[in-house]
C-alpha cells in the first residue's frame, strides 16, 4: 500500500464499513465521539489495571479526592475506573445495549 490513492481508498472503505446503519446527518453525532472515546481508551490502556488496583486500595480509606492520585498513575490529567475497555465490549457485542 505505497500509493497514496490506495491509502485514501482504504480509509474510505473503512469509513463506509463503520458508518453502518447511520444516515449522513448522524455521522457527526456518532463517529467523532466514538473516535475520541477510542483514543482515550488507547491512551489509558497501559495503566488500566494499575488504576483499578489503586482505586481498590483507596476505597474506604481517608483519601476523599482520589482524582489527583489516579491522574498520577495514568500520567495524564484524566483516568477511567470502568472495568470495561473497547476490546472487552467488542468481545461481547451481542450484549451491548444501545
Amino acid at each position: 500500500m505505497n500509493d497514496f490513492g490506495e491509502k485514501v481508498s482504504f480509509i474510505w472503505s473503512v469509513a463506509d464499513l463503520l458508518r453502518g446503519p447511520y444516515r449522513p446527518n448522524q455521522y457527526k453525532d456518532v463517529m467523532l465521539p466514538m473516535t475520541v472515546l477510542r483514543r482515550l481508551d488507547c491512551v489509558l490502556e497501559s495503566t488500566k489495571d494499575e488504576v483499578q488496583a489503586k482505586l481498590r486500595d483507596l476505597e474506604g480509606g481517608k483519601v476523599k479526592n482520589v482524582e489527583p492520585i489516579l491522574c498520577r498513575v495514568t500520567g495524564v490529567p484524566f483516568f477511567n475506573t470502568s472495568l470495561y475497555t473497547f476490546e472487552k465490549l467488542k468481545g461481547d457485542h451481542e450484549h451491548i445495549a444501545a
